[in-house]
């Protein structure tokens, strides 16, 4: 049996049974290794760009005797699969603008897809908004820690026709008395801002001190766009420092 590191544990829990996965840039295939062990999944397709991995994954399966129910392919992102032919797609360990890049180069192979986990290393914002604008209702968030770096996994299901869209999930919200806009659901996540666990403040503290870095570099540019830049910067920082001391004025 593989062992997994946490996310890629947190990313199991949410492949629902009995699907048939495609996990694209799976590099070694230990989450579909583990989730065919598990029983979770009858068969999997492991896709993955490089060889060098691809043949890493090969080995994986086959040192498992799994390489009757999984089928490692190399490939570009969901170029890999075949319309209809698996029904959740996971995608991990890359960054946001990466993952709906992939997303929308094969949204023809998405036929038949019913779920996604999708976790962005950066840009998660970028993942919303691929869904909301794709016909993908974001169902659900988790951030976890692990070995210093903090991950967001988001969890997406295809909308039927009668729904109308994540315009709700996404409206201006009254939070603690703070009105919250749509673009800042969009960037710190409508269900984490919503009850945010100790990690979720940890990672918007990192990203204030990587913004306040930006901020005094561009104190130093001469450039002529420098000001309008800092502006910009200010009112980022400001927004995100005044959500998390909204949701912090009620914590015992």
């Amino acid at each position: 049996m593989v062992k997994l590191s946490q996310r890629l544990l947190e990313i199991a829990k949410k492949v629902p049974h009995g699907a048939k996965l495609a996990d694209i840039g799976s590099d070694h295939a230990l989450l579909p290794t583990f989730l065919v062990q598990q029983g979770t999944v009858p068969s999997a397709v492991a896709g993955e760009v490089n060889r060098g991995p691809a043949e890493a994954a090969q080995r994986q399966v086959r040192d498992a005797n799994l390489s009757g129910q999984i089928e490692v392919r190399l490939g570009d992102g969901l170029s890999v699969l075949r319309a209809g032919e698996v029904d959740a797609v996971t995608i991990a360990g890359m960054g946001g603008a990466l993952i709906a890049s992939i997303l929308n180069a094969g949204e023809d192979k998405l036929t038949g897809v019913s779920t996604l986990i999708l976790q962005p290393n950066v840009g998660e914002d970028i993942v919303r908004k691929w869904l909301r604008s794709h016909g993908w209702h974001l169902a659900g968030e988790t951030i976890l820690e692990e070995d210093g770096k903090i991950y967001e996994i988001l969890t997406a299901v295809r909308m039927k026709p009668e729904d109308e869209g994540d315009a709700g999930l996404y409206a201006d919200r009254l939070l603690d008395g703070l009105r919250v806009t749509g673009e800042t659901l969009l960037q710190m996540g409508p269900y984490l801002i919503q009850n945010p666990p100790p990690v979720w403040y940890a990672k918007w503290e990192y990203e204030l001190d990587k913004l306040a870095m930006i901020r005094r570099q561009l104190d130093r540019s001469v450039s002529g766009n420098a000001e309008e830049k800092r502006s910009g910067l200010e009112a980022e920082i400001s927004r995100i420092k005044e959500v998390l001391e909204c949701l912090r004025k009620d914590k015992p």
